[in-house]
C-alpha cells in the first residue's frame, strides 16, 4: 500500500515500532487510508502551558491526551517526549500501520504498537469498555503507561550509557532487553542505527515541540554564558556512592563560597528553595523546553516566578547540601524533575558556550 503524505519520517528508514527490533523486523512501511493527523491544529498555541499546537507541531486534537499521559506518569514524564516519539512513531496520524518487505503488517496506529506488546501494555484509556489500538484515546494513554514504566526501571541502572529518558526511548524502540544487552542505548553499529537515531531525533524533537512558558511574564532576553567562571570538576555520569542514583547527574564546576552563580540562559524560575541533597538550588526554564539547575549554593538572589536573562547573578556557590566541598552542581533537564538529565556540555556548546 502506498505511503500517505505526512508519514514520509517513518518511510525514511530510521525509526521502527516498539520492539520491533528485538522480533528482528527492520523495514517499516506506514501507510493509512487518508492524510487525517499530519499536522493538524488551529492557530499557534499553548497546550496546558507545555506543548506547542498547530501545523508542524502537535494537532490540537492530541495535545491534551499526550499531556494528560505526562502528567498521570509520576516518574517525570516530559509531554514533549511524547509528542516527539508520536511525531517518530506515526506523524500523528491514528490510521497508520508499517509493514514488514512481504507487506505483513506489524505495527499499528498513532503510538505503533505491534500485536504482542498491545496485548501486554495497551489499557482502556477512554474507559469505553474496550482498548482499541487505533483509537488515540487508548493508544496514547498506553503508551505514556509504557514509557512511564520503562522510565521507572531506567533509573535503576545508573551505570547504564544514557539518560534515563534516553534509556526508556531505546527500550520504547527496541525493547528494553536491547538496552540491558548493550548496558545503555544501542550503538549505531546496532539494526543500522535505528535505535540510536530514534533517542536522538526524539532528544533533538521534544524542544521544538514544547512551547516556551510566557504566562504574563517580559519577554526573555539575553545571551548563553558559562554558569560560573571556575574550572569543571567531577564529569558527567561518573560513577560512585556518593550520589543516591550511583551516578552524577550533572557536572560539577570548582567555585569557591561567594562565587556569582550565573543564569545559562535566559529564561523563568521554576523553583528557587532548599532541596535536601542538592541545598539551596535554582531550577530555570529555557524557551527551547530544556530546564538548567543550579546547586548547593550559599545563598538564592532569586525567587520562583521571576525572568531572568543570560548571565544574570542568581545565587552565590556555597556547599550546601550533600558535598565534599564547595562547587557548583549544574544539571541540563527535559523537565523539572530528577532524573530527567542529559549531558550537560553538548548542550551548552550548541548554545554557543566555550567550554
Amino acid at each position: 500500500m502506498e505511503a500517505k503524505r505526512g508519514i514520509a519520517l517513518l518511510a525514511a528508514a530510521f525509526v521502527v515500532s516498539p520492539l520491533a527490533l528485538g522480533l528482528g523486523i527492520i523495514l517499516l512501511i506506514a501507510a493509512s487510508d487518508d492524510d487525517d493527523g499530519g499536522g493538524g491544529g488551529g492557530d499557534f498555541g499553548l497546550a496546558g502551558g507545555a506543548l506547542r499546537v498547530g501545523p508542524g507541531y502537535v494537532p490540537a486534537k492530541y495535545a491534551a491526551l499526550i499531556e494528560k499521559a505526562a502528567a498521570d506518569c509520576d516518574q517525570g514524564l516530559p509531554a514533549g517526549i511524547l509528542a516527539a516519539q508520536i511525531k517518530a512513531e506515526s506523524n500523528f496520524n491514528p490510521k497508520a500501520q508499517s509493514k514488514d518487505a512481504n507487506g505483513n503488517p506489524i505495527a499499528n496506529g498513532i503510538a505503533q504498537f505491534i500485536p504482542g506488546t498491545w496485548e501486554s501494555s495497551g489499557i482502556d484509556g477512554n474507559g469505553d469498555g474496550k482498548k482499541d489500538v487505533w483509537d488515540p484515546e487508548d493508544a496514547i494513554p498506553s503508551q505514556g503507561k509504557m514509557m512511564c514504566e520503562l522510565l521507572k526501571t531506567a533509573k535503576k541502572h545508573p551505570e547504564y550509557n544514557g539518560s534515563p529518558i534516553e534509556l526508556a526511548l531505546a527500550g520504547y524502540n527496541a525493547g528494553w532487553g536491547r538496552v540491558q544487552q548493550y548496558k545503555g542505548v544501542p550503538p549505531e553499529s546496532f539494526a543500522d542505527g535505528q535505535t540510536y537515531n530514534y533517542v536522538n531525533f526524539i532528544m533533538a524533537e521534544q524542544s521544538k515541540l514544547t512551547a516556551p512558558d510566557t504566562s504574563g511574564d517580559p519577554e526573555m532576553s539575553g545571551e548563553w554564558t558559562k554558569p560560573v567562571n571556575a574550572p569543571l570538576g567531577t564529569p558527567y555520569h561518573q560513577s560512585g556512592g556518593m550520589w543516591s542514583s550511583g551516578y552524577h547527574t550533572g557536572i560539577d564546576f570548582v567555585a569557591g563560597i561567594g562565587t556569582p552563580i550565573r543564569a545559562a540562559g535566559p529564561g523563568k524560575v521554576v523553583s528557587a528553595s532548599r532541596v535536601n541533597a542538592y541545598g539551596r538550588q535554582v531550577i530555570i526554564r529555557h524557551a527551547d523546553g530544556m530546564y538548567t539547575q543550579y546547586a548547593h549554593m550559599s545563598q538564592l538572589k532569586v525567587s520562583a516566578g521571576d525572568t531572568v536573562k543570560g548571565g544574570q547573578v542568581i545565587g552565590l556557590s556555597g556547599a550546601d547540601g550533600n558535598v565534599s566541598g564547595p562547587h557548583l552542581h549544574f544539571e541540563v533537564r527535559t523537565s523539572p524533575d530528577y532524573g530527567t538529565d542529559i549531558a550537560p556540555l553538548p548542550y551548552l556548546r550548541k548554545k554557543g558556550v566555550n567550554l
